[in-house]
This record gives C-alpha cells, structure tokens and sequence, in this order.
C-alpha cells in the first residue's frame, strides 16, 4: 500500500469505509445483516451517512455472512471481501485501507456498521478535514468515539500497526488525533446486542 495519491489528481474528497465483516458474537450474528425495525439494513444507514456527510466513494468490507450481507449494500458502492475477518478488526481494517489506496482520496472517513444512528452531520465534520496528513475523531463529550478520519499518509503505518481486535484508537491516540466534539449531535453510542 502506498501513502502517496495515485497519479489521478485527489479530489479533495475522503472516501467513506464501513467495516461490516465481523461475526458479531456479542450481538447474535453477523451486523453486517442487522436491520432497523422498519427494515432497513444497518449497512446501508452507514453507506448513506457516509455519502450524505461528503464521502465518496463508499467501500465496505464484508467477512462473516458476505454472501447474504452483498444485496443489503447500496448500488455504487464498492465491496471488498475479506477472507480473515475471524482474525479481528484489524484485518478488516487493512483490508479497507488496501481498497482505498487505489482510490485519489486524500484520506478515508472510517464507520462501524453497529452504529445506524449515526447521522451524516457527524460525518460531514470529520470529512471537511481531509486531507493527507489529516487524523481526527469524533468525540463525545470527553469520549472518543465514531467516525475517524484518517489521511493517506497514515494508511501504511495504521494498517502496520492494528492487531487483532484493535483497530485505530490506539494509533489515533499516539499520533495526536484531533477530537472533534459530536456530542451534539448523536450520543455516539454502538451497539452490541439486539
């Protein structure tokens, strides 16, 4: 994975990761197939916050239930299979940064898909952001929480840095993240369980 923009010129705007591919143990199965009581895909809330926030294009990253979770994701946005979601966060993450390498964004707006209430004006604060050297979190009243935004040039050190279930907060933290308060906005909260 290189740091550097491909040779198109970047357009200013972060592409948008939703990481869906875990089994979601805690949660009963995989979130990636998880639906609001009206019966909207979870997956699909994430990829419309994203592009309603600035971000385009969309990836998201399937693993544990890919096949059934495939026709829940929105035309236009790009899907990339991981093999080795079982191994972590991580794994899905890297396997997103990989995807969006080929991709002129300057950076890359990151979301879990456990969290359908997110709206798109948190989005909307980490995207004004982007740019290469960018990272930033959104926060929530002292607490760190989603999106993340990540530039460029931190994705080959990011992907070499998370392991297992732990994806970018510890980076974030020892890079100097900027917060940027959410509280305002959403409560910020996942969830976990049914």
């Amino acid at each position: 994975m290189r740091p550097e923009a491909p040779s198109d010129t970047p357009s200013g705007r972060p592409a948008g990761l939703v990481l869906a591919a875990g089994a979601g143990r805690r949660f009963g199965g995989p979130k990636a197939l998880a639906r609001d009581a009206d019966g909207t895909p979870w997956v699909a809330k994430a990829v419309a916050a994203l592009r309603s926030g600035g971000c385009e294009p969309v990836i998201v990253v399937l693993g544990a239930g890919a096949d059934e979770a495939s026709p829940l994701v929105p035309p236009g946005a790009r899907i990339v299979r991981t093999d080795r979601w079982s191994e972590g966060v991580a794994a899905s993450l890297r396997a997103g940064l990989e995807a969006a390498a080929s991709l002129p964004a300057p950076a890359v707006v990151i979301v879990p898909v456990d969290t359908p209430e997110l709206p798109a004006a948190a989005v909307s604060r980490l995207a004004e952001r982007a740019a290469p050297d960018a990272l930033a979190s959104a926060d929530y009243r002292g607490e760190p929480g989603h999106p993340v935004l990540i530039g460029r040039g931190h994705w080959s050190a990011l992907a070499a840095a998370a392991t297992g279930d732990i994806g970018a907060r510890p980076y974030l933290r020892a890079h100097g993240a900027e917060a940027v308060e959410c509280g305002d906005l959403w409560s910020g909260a996942d969830r976990d369980v049914r």
